[in-house]
């Protein structure tokens, strides 16, 4: 690979991100991995925190619009990292749940003491697309406006011709994020909270057991006794 084709890769390829209450696409480029998605298109308005955010089961089936111009700069932790439950210390679940991923700018370099990996390549890992080159701050103002409105994110310099919009609430995302299995946290503590996992963050379990001294019993959403 010559200098010039690492240059050309580093700005990503073209992309379109449609709005279904619009037929005017946006064009951008990606990060991440180099597939198409679709889902509900929200936002987010936070200065940091995005591993926890694309990791918050949440946002499971939605493409998430972050509003701070300047994404990717510190990195992602190592998921490896985990506290004294097991759980990953720097993420709200063991995976990435958003459909997409929107940005203003993204930054190709990362410098941060915990980072293991590049944004790009964390959702790349994970199958999940990124767009940068879009006014988040402009789309965040019609979203507040008109509400949560249902997109897309086709990869490519051409239009598709049979574009679908897939509405995720039409889905049981909670079966999809819900644990499969029953956990006991804090096993030697009182009382005992059971607790439905409709998908629950790992910071709630960190904040139940490690601060007010639960035992925590997380069962499946359809769980039954």
């Amino acid at each position: 690979m010559n200098e010039n084709s690492s240059v050309l890769d580093r700005k990503g390829a073209s992309a379109f991100l449609h709005l279904a209450d619009s037929t005017d696409p946006i064009a951008c480029r990606s990060f991440g991995a180099a597939t198409s998605t679709t889902g509900e298109v929200v936002f987010n308005t936070g200065m940091v925190g995005y591993p926890e955010s694309l990791s918050d089961p949440s946002y499971r089936g939605q493409i998430l619009v972050l509003t701070y111009p300047l994404i990717g700069n510190y990195g992602v932790p190592d998921s490896s990292v985990v506290d004294s439950h097991g759980l990953p210390l720097y993420f709200e679940s063991s995976k990435i749940h958003v459909a997409g991923l929107v940005v203003s700018s993204y930054s190709w370099e990362h410098s941060h003491w915990a980072a293991k990996k590049s944004l790009s390549e964390w959702l790349t890992e994970h199958g999940i697309v990124g767009v940068y080159g879009v006014d988040t701050r402009s789309l965040t103002k019609k979203i507040r406006e008109a509400g949560a409105v249902l997109g897309a994110i086709t990869i490519g310099s051409t239009m598709p011709q049979d574009l679908k919009f897939e509405d995720p609430n039409k889905r049981n995302l909670v079966a999809e994020v819900s644990t499969k299995s029953m956990i006991v946290y804090g096993e030697s503590n009182t009382p005992t909270v059971l607790a439905y996992d409709c998908g629950m963050k790992h910071n709630i379990v960190r904040y139940l057991v490690d601060v007010h001294k639960v035992k925590m019993v997380v069962v499946p959403y359809d769980y039954c006794s």
